[in-house]
């Protein structure tokens, strides 16, 4: 999972403005971008998804959550198939090109 997030640096310690999903003393990589730095990324991106370039990631509260009846009848389907990779399933799935 990757989440951005905004910290406050204080006496050598990064806070978080917002609680985090994660779970106590899990460990995770961190890549440091000031304000200045995060502002000119934001920038460069948003020229790339208005060029067509790319096209950005969705934002965790548009993401629909599965149904627990969806994700039973996911794990039926993915046992049916044991030892294959779930690339291949895919691929099967989508059918001719």
């Amino acid at each position: 999972m990757s989440e951005t997030i905004t910290a406050v640096y204080s006496n050598g310690v990064l806070r978080p403005q917002n609680p985090l999903s994660l779970k106590d003393g899990q460990t995770v990589i961190l890549q440091v971008l000031t304000e200045e730095t995060a502002s000119e990324a934001e920038q460069i991106i948003q020229s790339l998804v208005a060029a067509g370039l790319v096209t950005p990631p969705p934002r965790r509260g548009d993401v629909e959550s599965v149904s627990e009846e969806a994700r039973r009848e996911l794990a039926q389907r993915l046992g049916q198939c044991p030892g294959k990779p779930l690339s291949e399933i895919i691929i099967e799935e989508r059918g001719p090109i």
